[in-house]
């Protein structure tokens, strides 16, 4: 798998998670620790798209 298709990859997962995270705050019975747990999934998945965007640059 090329760095790009890595990175298209991850923006996939990145987004279903914004996805599935829009969908239990509209939820009335949103549980807190499943809220940060998407949010922190969303962060990593983030942060390793930025490692491999710097990777690409140099």
């Amino acid at each position: 798998m090329t760095i790009q298709a890595h990175i298209a990859s991850l923006e996939k997962k990145h987004g279903a998670l914004e996805e599935e995270l829009q969908a239990v705050l509209a939820s009335p019975s949103s549980d807190d620790r499943e809220i940060a747990d998407l949010k922190r999934r969303k962060l990593k998945i983030k942060d390793q798209m930025e490692r491999l965007r710097e990777a690409t640059r140099h």
